[in-house]
């Protein structure tokens, strides 16, 4: 894994002597650099951080499996953006992906940050130029009318006959006056959603979507509100370009956006993907010469994604 010059030969003055099978994200985090990088974003709030972060990771067996720099990376966003990341309190996630590394035509599982809707309700807050500011799923039955033109809604909960929601509303005051509403149809939610998805059957419920479909739904229509009508903060803006998207560090220790090929949640598609790794050994009669084509350059890629652990154990290349 790439890692920055920085970062790894400041791992490689460390005393600790650890497997690589053995290193973690425990072993990461108490590094003086990365300690250093979270004192400097959260000051007094940074060991309560990081040890929030390996709660997350102790109490989630797939997010345990995840590089571990893709984890500190997604945890360093939600830092700068001084959002929690305990999924209990639905300010923020730090989700595994399976991504395909195509060099070694294994997977991998990558974590990446993934703000909830109470987190974007935090941003916007902190702006301080909202007056009023509000997102809610509209019951079936509750609906009436809603005219897009003169953003007129139209409803009434008392007349809701079941919870399951139709639809999604939106709306906010600025102190200056300006108002704005809006409407997502559950259609044109679902429509955004698929379009989106990273799985490969785009209409499988995975990952946040699937555990709590309303919460994501409303995080949906406030991001894109927000995004197209509110105030447009530093934070704001840091955090719709670096929502759901994996993060790495570059050679100036700056959280750049890592262009991986994502397939699936990691949490829905184990065995989808030990399944694909099967189908490709037995293929690998047929194939030897590219099979060894493929090993001989995936020695080089595996070390270097192995640069972060050799750097802890002080190996010398």
């Amino acid at each position: 894994m790439a890692t920055n010059n920085t970062l790894n030969q400041a791992l490689n003055t460390q005393p600790q002597k650890v497997s690589a099978k053995n290193a973690s994200i425990k072993v990461l985090l108490e590094s003086p650099t990365i300690q250093a990088k979270f004192q400097n974003v959260l000051k007094e709030k940074s060991s309560g951080f990081v040890s929030s972060v390996l709660n997350v990771v102790n109490t989630n067996g797939y997010l345990a499996d995840a590089q571990p720099m893709s984890v500190m990376t997604s945890a360093m966003v939600a830092a700068t953006l001084d959002l929690p990341i305990d999924p209990n309190l639905g300010y923020a996630y730090i989700v595994p992906f399976n991504s395909m590394n195509k060099e070694t035509d294994r997977w991998e599982k990558k974590a990446q940050l993934i703000i909830g809707y109470k987190g974007y309700i935090q941003l916007a807050q902190r702006s301080g130029q909202y007056r009023k500011l509000n997102v809610a799923p509209i019951p079936e039955g509750a609906f009436i009318s809603w005219n897009p033109l003169a953003e007129e809604l139209k409803y009434d909960f008392t007349k809701a006959t079941s919870d399951k929601a139709v639809g999604y509303a939106g709306y906010f005051e600025l102190l200056n006056g300006f108002t704005k509403t809006v409407y997502w149809t559950r259609d044109q939610v679902e429509a955004h959603r698929v379009a989106n998805n990273k799985a490969k059957d785009k209409r499988a419920l995975t990952g946040v979507w699937r555990d709590n479909y309303d919460a994501m739904a409303t995080k949906t229509v406030l991001r894109s509100m927000l995004g197209r009508w509110g105030i447009l903060s530093i934070e704001m803006q840091n955090a719709v370009s670096k929502d759901e998207k994996a993060q790495t560090l570059d050679d100036n220790d700056q959280l750049v956006e890592d262009r991986l090929d994502i397939t699936d949640d990691a949490t829905n598609s184990d065995s989808d993907n030990a399944a694909a790794d099967a189908n490709k050994s037995s293929d690998s009669s047929s194939k030897a010469k590219t099979v060894q084509s493929s090993k001989s350059n995936s020695s080089l890629t595996e070390q270097q994604q192995k640069d972060i652990y050799d750097a802890i154990n002080g190996d010398k290349k």
